[in-house]
């Protein structure tokens, strides 16, 4: 369909992390890379920290996101 945007899967998200030469990432750029609000891409990223595939922390006034153990085995096993 013209116009609509491609549909990105978590595999997506994680690979975002396990691409970028930065440990850790804030929302604004993981939504860069996919092509994602800002606000989708943090709500997307709270939804694979409950999963256990990411983590973040409040550093100075933004919350910074990494990859886990688990979110590395997630994009391996996905293909």
């Amino acid at each position: 369909m013209a116009g609509r945007k491609r549909q990105v899967n978590d595999s997506d998200i994680l690979r975002v992390f396990a691409l970028s030469p930065d440990p850790v990432l804030v929302a604004s750029e993981v939504a860069e890379e996919i092509d994602m609000t800002r606000q989708g891409a943090f709500n997307r990223l709270q939804k694979l920290e409950e999963e256990g595939f990411v983590k973040s922390a409040m550093k100075s006034s933004a919350r910074v996101w990494w990859i886990t153990p688990e979110g590395k085995h997630q994009i391996a096993s996905s293909g």
